[in-house]
């Protein structure tokens, strides 16, 4: 047996580390062979100039280091050029999809996962004890905002389509329940996009732009007890900082793409904001809205605190006593009981008037055990975590500050990654 106080006589790690690097720049070699011919050489077609038409001629090969998962490799590619404008193209840069940049299509996708998960720094860090590739972290942040921002154009092409669809003859209806939520959080900003806009800060201004999220997943079956079940892996994710028309038309897209035309039943689930009401009136007629029971209950507790200020005991036992009502969908009863105990005069009169109004507006959308009944889901949890996973763990941590041009490459980004659709999204580059 060996000692075990006897020192190694090797270095696994160590051994790991310098093959792998070994091993990476023989591939690196490799590929910068297979690169020199592309885009090399007489081109089978003449190739006229996108600015102003005339005929492009080659001026030689020139050279480009180009970034790839392997490391850095080095090649040439003819340089065609137009003798009347100047302008200047790489036919090799475009068949290999690096036309303004030098990064590879492979790491720029690691850069913009990297970039989308966490800080651009751990990105950095990341990608330099993962796979031993060194980019700083601004590098980071260009590339995986780059191509947040490209996958944005890609999904605003789509969109277009998708707005435009409109189903022809008798439709089959293969989709049992078709769910929609949307919510919306605050993001940080730099000082320059607030600027002159009204929030919650002291003095009245704001530090956040609202991010709004949407989200569409399927419903197929209920469990034993009868309680609604998200079909696995059903669920997509839109989003954006941008007005609530704009941000309508986007969450309509994604619903027709999903089988908005193909589902028996489309329920839109919200928090009763006046925009995401808004929704169901310009987007989705066909749809049974439900106000979120947890929303509604926060409501009638702040109804509760209004109308028992004072009495811990009275208000514990009308807010218990009224979520069991709520629960129930008897929301007359809770307005009725409401009003009887509004005091005479002063601000929580007022408020509490408007709480009250708020339930009898509402009433519709909060016949809660009639909706279960039907097994339908009541919460709108899906999008509630996904405003803190989606965005919150990535553009609201400590000390961030975004532009919303940055913050809307990221969110798309991450709704693409959520969504399971970066892979169609990089085959399509491809094709």
């Amino acid at each position: 047996m060996r000692c075990a106080t006897k020192e190694r006589s090797g270095d696994l790690e160590a051994w790991e580390t310098a093959l792998r690097t070994a091993v990476l720049a023989a591939g690196a070699e490799a590929l910068g062979g297979l690169l020199e011919g592309i885009g090399s050489g007489r081109q089978a077609e003449p190739v006229n100039c996108p600015t102003c038409g005339h005929r492009m001629e080659s001026r030689g090969r020139r050279g480009k280091e180009l970034l790839t998962i392997l490391g850095p490799v080095r090649y040439r590619r003819t340089r065609l050029e137009c003798p009347v404008c100047q302008r200047a193209l790489y036919p090799g840069d475009e068949e290999l999809d690096i036309v303004g940049t030098t990064r590879s299509p492979g790491m720029r996708r690691m850069m913009a996962r990297m970039g989308s998960k966490s800080t651009f720094k751990e990105g950095r860090d990341d990608l330099k004890a993962l796979a031993g590739l060194t980019v700083s972290a601004k590098d980071v942040e260009r590339v995986a905002e780059a191509v947040g921002a490209e996958m944005e154009v890609w999904l605003g092409r789509e969109r277009k389509g998708w707005i435009a669809y409109r189903p022809t003859g008798l439709v089959a209806k293969t989709i049992e329940v078709l769910y929609i939520e949307a919510d919306g959080t605050g993001v940080p900003m730099v000082r320059e996009e607030v600027a002159g806009r009204r929030g919650k800060q002291a003095d009245g201004s704001a530090r956040t732009r609202e991010a709004k999220l949407g989200c569409v997943f399927t419903q197929t079956r209920t469990d034993r007890k009868g309680r609604a079940v998200r079909d696995p892996d059903s669920t997509s994710f839109v989003g954006a900082i941008e007005t609530a028309e704009e941000f309508g038309r986007r969450l309509y897209a994604e619903a027709v793409r999903r089988g908005l035309y193909h589902a028996k039943r489309v329920i839109l689930l919200g928090d009763a904001a006046e925009w995401v009401k808004g929704l169901q009136v310009m987007h989705f007629p066909q749809a049974t809205y439900i106000t979120d029971l947890y929303h509604a209950r926060e409501h009638v507790a702040d109804l509760c605190r209004l109308l028992f200020a004072g009495q811990d005991k009275q208000m514990v036992a009308h807010r218990l006593r009224w979520w069991m009502d709520l629960d129930a969908g008897r929301v007359e009863k809770i307005v009725t009981e409401a009003q009887r105990q509004l005091p005479a005069s002063g601000s929580n009169r007022e408020e509490a008037i408007g709480g009250i109004a708020y339930l009898s507006k509402n009433k519709e959308h909060m016949r809660y055990a009639q909706f279960r009944r039907g097994g339908l889901f009541v919460g709108s949890g899906v999008i509630e975590a996904g405003c803190k996973s989606l965005i919150g763990l990535r553009l609201k941590q400590s000390g961030m500050e975004w532009s919303v041009r940055g913050a809307n490459a990221i969110i798309a980004l991450r709704c693409m990654i959520q969504s399971g659709r970066l892979e169609e999204y990089w085959e399509s580059r491809v094709g």
